[in-house]
C-alpha cells in the first residue's frame, strides 16, 4: 500500500511540473503577442518573409528585337547532407576539383575541407561558388561528381535570379539606359522604371543549421507579377549606321569633345535613331546626352528659323536681293562677318552661302523697332518648345526676348544668325522636320507601347503639336532654299545623282562662361552642325548631326565636319530601304523585251503571262504547247517564239538553256550530266548533234550574261 502511495504522489508531483511548464509557455506567448510584442531578442525567430523578385520587363526595338532584357542566372547552393556516406567520401575529392577548376577562386583542397566540414554541421544550403553562372554553365555544373545525381541524392539546389543585358552591347545605350547601384536610373530604365520592374512576390523562408536560409515548401505565397515590355521607335539598322558614321568622323579628329547624331521620321516624328558620344579616356562612349541635355547656342542652323519667320510675315521671297556688304557689317556695337566678301545676291543665294551679314541686316531691317514680333514669330513656330519626352534629361531651350536681362540692343541681329538663344539639337531637329512635312510640327518620341505577353496594353504613337508653324506655302520655299544650300552652297558636298538632299550648315562658337567669353588666350571652341532632310523632294526622314570641338586656335566648320557623318547616314538608309521604292503589283507590264531561255514551252508561257512579255509565235504547232521551245528578236526587237525540235537520235543542243531544263533533257535521253559555273548553258562537251551511246557523259559551261 505503501509502495502504491508512493507511485501516486511520484506522479502527482510530474503532473505539477507538466502544468508549471505548460502556465511558463502560455505566460511567454501572452507576453510576446500582448505585452512586448516587439521583443524579438526574446525569440529565435525561425520563419520569415522574403520577397520574390519579379521578372523585369525587356525594352523592345521598334521591329521586336530586344535591346536589353533580364537573362536567367543561378545560384548554386548545396545540401551537404542528403548523399549517402560512401557516395560522398568517394567523390568528394573529384567534386573539389571540378569547383576549383570551373570558378577559379580556391583550391581543390580548400572546398573539401569547406565541404566536408559543412556535412559534419548538418548544413543544407551551403552557397558554392563566388559568382551566379549562365545557363550553359549550369548545365556543365549538374555533370560534375555528386551534383550529378540531382537534388535528391546528390544535394544540389539552383536558385533563378536575373541579372540585365544588353544583346547590341552599347548600342544607343544611354537612350535605353541603366539602373545603377543607389537604384538611380537614366534613359528608358530610368523613365520607365515602374512600369518595367513589375510587381515582387512573396514567399515564408525557414531557417536552417548553421545561419542559413531556404524556402519553406508546401507554404503558399504570393507569385509576382512581371514588368511589362517597352517597345521603342528605336532601328537598329539606323542606330548602328548612324553609330558607325559618327564613331568614324570623331576619330579622325585629335580634338573633339563629343557629338550626336538623330534620325526622325518625317510624318510621325518617331526617332529612328540618337547616338551620342563623348570623349573618355582615349575613346568615345555614349555617357552624356548632348542630343536633347545640352542646349547652346545653334549658329547658322537657326537662319532656317530666321528665313521662315520673314516669308510667313511677308517681309521677303526667295528671290528678293540683299547686300552682302563686301563680307562686314557693324550693329549695335557688334561687327558681323562672312568667311567670303558677298555683294548684292538675292535670299536663297544668302542661305546658301550662309551669310551672316545678309542675315543680320534682313532681321535688323524689317525688326528694328519690332523685336517682339520676330521673338513672337519665332514663339508661335513652336522653336523653342517643350516637349516633355517620354525620356528623362530633356533640357530647357531659351528664346529671349526684349523684356529679358539678357537682351540688348545687338540681341535681335544675333538671334538672326544662331546666338542669344539656346536649343538642344533635338530641337533644331523637330523644327526642319516640320519643314520637311508641309509645317505639321511632331511632337519626337521614343516609345511605340507598353506590352504584357506580347500584347499591347497601353499604346503611344504619333502626336502632332497645336497647329503649323507655318504655312505649307512656306514650308515649300523653305524647302527649295534648303535643296539650293546642297545645290550651289556650303552643302554642295552632299550632291548626289540618286537622290536629293535639302539641309543647312552650320558653325558656331561656344561660350567658355562667365566673362571670358568666346576666346580664353587665343583659343576657341567650336559647335559644327548639319541639319536636313532626305529625299528632299518627297521627304522621309530628317537628321541632325552635331560636333563638339575641344579648345583650338584653328577652324572648325559644319560643312567638313558634321556634314559627311549626315551623308553617310543618309547613303545608308536610302540603299536599304524600299520606303521610297515603287511597289511591284505584278499588274505593270515589262517595258522592254528581255533574253529569253530556250526551254519548255508550257514553262516560258507561264512566266511570261506574269510579267507580261509579249511575243510572237512563229512554227509553233498547237499541239506543241508542252513541248520545247526557242526564242529570238527580229530586227525590229519584236520577240518570236519558234518551235525546237528534242526528238533526234543525236545529241541535242542544249546551249541557252538554264541548267534545270538541260539537265532534264540530256538525262531523259539517257545521258549522264556533269557541270560547272552558274547562269545559262554557254558550251556542251561534246558538241550537239554528235552520236553517242547511251550512258556517255556530257560536260555543259554555264555562265551569267
Amino acid at each position: 500500500m505503501e509502495k502504491i502511495d508512493g507511485i501516486f504522489k511520484n506522479m502527482a508531483l510530474l503532473y505539477k511540473l507538466f502544468v508549471l511548464i505548460a502556465v511558463a509557455v502560455v505566460g511567454k506567448i501572452v507576453y510576446l503577442q500582448f505585452i512586448n510584442p516587439t521583443d524579438t531578442k526574446a525569440v529565435d525567430i525561425a520563419y520569415k518573409e522574403e520577397t520574390i523578385e519579379a521578372i523585369r520587363g525587356d525594352i523592345l526595338a521598334r521591329d521586336g528585337r530586344p535591346m536589353a532584357t533580364s537573362v536567367p542566372y543561378y545560384q548554386i547552393r548545396m545540401d551537404c547532407t542528403v548523399s549517402n556516406p560512401d557516395t560522398f567520401s568517394k567523390y568528394i575529392d573529384a567534386l573539389s576539383q571540378s569547383l576549383a577548376s570551373f570558378y577559379k577562386n580556391k583550391k581543390a583542397s580548400e572546398y573539401k575541407k569547406e565541404l566536408v566540414k559543412a556535412r559534419k554541421e548538418g548544413k543544407r544550403y551551403k552557397t558554392i561558388g563566388n559568382r551566379l553562372v549562365d545557363y550553359a554553365e549550369l548545365a556543365e555544373i549538374k555533370k560534375f561528381p555528386i551534383f550529378r545525381l540531382g537534388a535528391n541524392r546528390g544535394g544540389i539546389i539552383v536558385e533563378q535570379k536575373y541579372k540585365r543585358n544588353n544583346p547590341y552591347g552599347r548600342l544607343a545605350y544611354r537612350t535605353i539606359g541603366f539602373i545603377n547601384t543607389e537604384g538611380v536610373g537614366v534613359g528608358i530604365e530610368g523613365t520607365c522604371d515602374y512600369y518595367l520592374k513589375g510587381t515582387p512576390g512573396k514567399q515564408t523562408i525557414q531557417k536552417m543549421l548553421g545561419g542559413e536560409w531556404r524556402p519553406v515548401t508546401g507554404v503558399e505565397g504570393v507569385a509576382p507579377k512581371d514588368g511589362y515590355d517597352i517597345q521603342t521607335t528605336i532601328d537598329i539598322e539606323i542606330q548602328e549606321a548612324a553609330e558607325k558614321a559618327l564613331r568614324e568622323q570623331l576619330a579622325k579628329g585629335m580634338n573633339i569633345e563629343g557629338g550626336t547624331a538623330i534620325v526622325m521620321e518625317v510624318a510621325t516624328g518617331a526617332v529612328r535613331a540618337i547616338a551620342n558620344m563623348k570623349k573618355m579616356g582615349n575613346g568615345y562612349d555614349e555617357s552624356y546626352n548632348y542630343a536633347i541635355g545640352d542646349a547652346t547656342e545653334p549658329g547658322s542652323v537657326f537662319k532656317l528659323m530666321t528665313l521662315v519667320a520673314l516669308l510667313e510675315d511677308g517681309h521677303v521671297t526667295l528671290d528678293d536681293p540683299i547686300d552682302g556688304g563686301n563680307g562686314k557689317w557693324s550693329y549695335g556695337g557688334h561687327t558681323y562677318s562672312d568667311t567670303h566678301a558677298y555683294g548684292m545676291m538675292d535670299v536663297k543665294t544668302a542661305l546658301a552661302k550662309s551669310s551672316n551679314v545678309a542675315f543680320a541686316k534682313l532681321a535688323t531691317h524689317y525688326y528694328e523697332g519690332k523685336e517682339q514680333q520676330y521673338v513672337d514669330r519665332l514663339n508661335s513656330m513652336k522653336v523653342g518648345e517643350r516637349f516633355n519626352l517620354d525620356i528623362q534629361g530633356e533640357a530647357r531651350a531659351s528664346i529671349y526676348g526684349p523684356g529679358d536681362a539678357m537682351w540688348s540692343r545687338s540681341s535681335l541681329s544675333s538671334m538672326a544668325i544662331g546666338y542669344a538663344t539656346l536649343l538642344t539639337p533635338l530641337h533644331t531637329l523637330t523644327f526642319y522636320n516640320a519643314i520637311a512635312n508641309d509645317g505639321k510640327m511632331m511632337k519626337p518620341y521614343f516609345i511605340e507601347n507598353y506590352q504584357e505577353n506580347g500584347e499591347v496594353v497601353k499604346d503611344f504613337g504619333p502626336q502632332e503639336m497645336s497647329g503649323s508653324i507655318c504655312s505649307k506655302e512656306t514650308a515649300r520655299e523653305a524647302r527649295k532654299a534648303l535643296m539650293h544650300v546642297v545645290e550651289v552652297g556650303t552643302g554642295k558636298f552632299m550632291r548626289n545623282d540618286k537622290y536629293k538632299i535639302g539641309g543647312k550648315t552650320g558653325t558656331s562658337r561656344i561660350a567658355f562662361g562667365g566673362k571670358i567669353g568666346y576666346e580664353k588666350n587665343g583659343f576657341r571652341r567650336y559647335q559644327a552642325s548639319f541639319a536636313g532632310f532626305f529625299p528632299a523632294d518627297n521627304p522621309k526622314y530628317s537628321a541632325i548631326v552635331v560636333l563638339y570641338s575641344g579648345e583650338t586656335r584653328g577652324n572648325f566648320y559644319g560643312g567638313s565636319w558634321a556634314g559627311p557623318v549626315f551623308k553617310q547616314i543618309a547613303d545608308h538608309i536610302y540603299s536599304t530601304s524600299n520606303d521610297w521604292e515603287p511597289v511591284l503589283d505584278g499588274k505593270k507590264k515589262c517595258g522592254s523585251r528581255p533574253d529569253i531561255a530556250t526551254g519548255r514551252m508550257d514553262a516560258q508561257n507561264k512566266v511570261m503571262a506574269e510579267l507580261g512579255i509579249e511575243y510572237d509565235k512563229i512554227d509553233i504547232r498547237e499541239n506543241n504547247s508542252s513541248g520545247w521551245a526557242k526564242f529570238k528578236k527580229d530586227s525590229t526587237g519584236r520577240l518570236l517564239a519558234m518551235n525546237y525540235p528534242t526528238d533526234n537520235d543525236s545529241l541535242a543542243n542544249v546551249v541557252n538553256m538554264g541548267l534545270k531544263d538541260a539537265v532534264y533533257l540530256l538525262e531523259n535521253n539517257g545521258y549522264n550530266v556533269t557541270f560547272e559555273g552558274y547562269g545559262k548553258v554557254v558550251s556542251q562537251e561534246p558538241a550537239a548533234g554528235t552520236k553517242l551511246e547511251r550512258g556517255t557523259t556530257v560536260r555543259l559551261i554555264l555562265k551569267e550574261k
